[in-house]
């Protein structure tokens, strides 16, 4: 069976290498990056995104490069020639007109921090976004667009994204095990909550979203609620790592640091769950599967 043609943007990074990897045989992937060495593109530059997409015969785009430094962000807020807004703004926006004018499906991945954190359960599809911070509200700016639009969209959220093999950039998950390996694991927050994604699955929901054309707005994380504490706690225990896990307060953190931060932001994803063709591993079978490293 031949591959089908699909465009993407970030097929380089955390989750869209994986995705690569573990659809090679069904895809033909065509990377939007300034890195591709045959043909660099700048997703920030209109005159560039519609000369190739318009030449592809490719019907979906998935657009996951992002600037996705929060801190960093932070101290760009409020500046529009700044990476963060540049990126997660100007460049959905040339996508978007792209793949208006060639009439391609564009599949938009964003984030929980689209949220202010406020809310004590997981956040629904009709919650209404309200960031406090740059990061979450360039893509908060960037769902607007693409929702907008003309064209045939779906908008994915997730939430602190882990795969089961180390990368390049260090996700949720490695984080946690690389301060344990080094004994430096600072006090976890036993009052933030997350809903923690995995990506091996994470990427089966964006082909299931090609395969079945589906469009709209979509929670697509583990659908688990966790504290920062009780997901080191797991990761340490399962793996046998044998640290003492020290729980900490982002209460008392907040005293200090004048960077927003969201008390929680956990998804609910009835709605996409009530979709799929296959189970989700839970968050503790996910873990499970990790590859340690010497």
């Amino acid at each position: 069976m031949s591959k089908i043609s699909l465009l993407g943007t970030g097929l380089n990074g955390l989750i869209g290498s994986k995705f690569v990897s573990d659809f090679e045989d069904q895809y033909d992937f065509d990377n939007l990056d300034l890195r591709n060495p045959v043909r660099p593109v700048d997703i920030t530059n209109e005159k560039q995104v519609m000369s190739v997409i318009s030449q592809s015969p490719a019907n979906f785009l998935v657009h996951m490069a992002a600037y996705t430094d929060v801190t960093g962000a932070w101290q760009q807020s409020g500046d529009l020639n700044g990476p963060c807004y540049s990126v997660n703004v100007k460049g959905t926006e040339n996508l978007v007109k792209a793949c208006e004018a060639t009439g391609k499906h564009l599949i938009y991945l964003s984030t929980a921090y689209v949220f202010d954190g406020e809310k004590t359960e997981p956040y629904l599809e009709t919650d209404t976004p309200n960031p406090i911070e740059w990061y979450g509200q360039t893509k908060a700016m960037a769902e607007e667009i693409v929702q907008k639009s003309s064209l045939n969209w779906t908008i994915l959220r997730i939430d602190m994204p882990f795969r089961n093999d180390r990368f390049e950039k260090i996700d949720t998950l490695h984080r946690v095990i690389e301060g344990i390996k080094s004994g430096k694991l600072y006090p976890q927050f036993g009052d933030h909550h997350f809903g923690p994604t995995y990506i091996n699955d994470f990427v089966k929901i964006i082909d299931f979203i090609i395969r079945h054309n589906m469009t709209g707005l979509f929670h697509a994380s583990s659908g688990e609620t966790w504290t920062d504490f009780e997901f080191a706690k797991l990761i340490n225990e399962t793996l046998n790592l044998g640290f003492n896990v020290q729980e900490g307060s982002l209460a008392k953190y907040l005293e200090t640091n004048s960077r927003p931060y969201q008390k929680n932001t956990a998804l609910n994803i009835d709605k996409i769950k009530a979709s799929l063709d296959f189970e989700q591993k839970s968050i503790k079978e996910a873990v499970k599967e990790t590859i340690l490293w010497d």
